[in-house]
């Protein structure tokens, strides 16, 4: 691909929002590690990076400082390991890694699209990616630069969900973005279910009361706690994520209620 085209990528891509006004300044958007997959069943799938690359140049375009989660199940699934008798902070930190793995591969797919990005990792890896600080990963977000947050809290026992939000609520973003394989949060599971009903908007006491699965219980605490709004959309669907964040009714608000 030639430079003048890859130059061309964001802006094109912001066109489509020209004029568009973002309802948010600062988001943090999680992404499953199992969405980069594709239509693979393991691994990364560069489609899915550039596709991925291109929905955050539009964001960029219109002046929103981006933030981004990305967790590790396309590489490492340890929930097997662990009932074969893996000991469990063991294989956290393998998904940690798994992680830093996929930010990496974010951030090449980013930078091809002339997209400032950084890589932030929780615990320190000294000459592949600069160890997180907030007020370094403000600085960036201010300046522009996509922040990948990778590597999780840094400690066991914590998921990609709340290492998102714990980040989220740190360098202060106005929403927390989960990307997902369905349109929203559901009473119960809609492609198992075809009767399923989907909300619009949900407290977060609901969706702890009724174990929606949207998030683990501890990331929904976290955000009720800090009165963090997560809004989960279909990141399948093209423009979802520029009209969500430019104000459109797309996916389930997760807030007080």
């Amino acid at each position: 691909m030639s430079r003048e085209v890859q130059e061309s990528a964001p802006a094109a891509a912001a066109s489509k929002a020209e004029k568009s006004k973002s309802k948010y300044k600062r988001i943090l958007l999680k992404l499953s590690g199992e969405a980069l997959m594709g239509e693979h069943d393991f691994g990364i799938d560069p489609k899915v990076l550039d596709r991925m690359a291109l929905e955050i140049g539009q964001l960029v375009g219109i002046g929103v400082q981006v933030g981004i989660v990305i967790g590790g199940g396309n590489l490492f699934r340890g929930a097997a390991l662990n009932e074969a008798g893996m000991d469990r902070v063991t294989g956290d930190h393998m998904g940690m890694l798994a992680t830093v793995m996929n930010a990496l591969a974010m951030r090449d797919a980013l930078e091809r699209s002339n997209i400032r990005s950084r890589v932030m990792s929780a615990i320190p890896m000294s000459g592949v990616v600069e160890h997180y600080d907030r007020r370094t990963a403000i600085r960036y977000l201010t300046s522009g630069d996509v922040v990948l947050f990778s590597a999780g809290t840094g400690n066991p026992f914590f998921t990609t969900d709340s290492a998102a939000c714990l980040r989220g609520i740190e360098v202060d973003v106005d929403v927390v973005i989960k990307a997902t394989k369905v349109d929203g949060v559901y009473n119960k599971d809609p492609v198992k279910h075809p009767d399923a009903v989907k909300y619009d908007q949900l407290s977060y006491d609901d969706a702890l009361d009724q174990k929606l699965g949207v998030m683990d219980l501890t990331a929904i605490c976290l955000v009720r706690d800090h009165n963090m709004p997560v809004r989960v959309f279909d990141m399948n669907k093209p423009g979802a994520l520029l009209n969500l964040v430019v104000g459109g009714k797309e996916g389930t608000l997760i807030d007080r209620g």
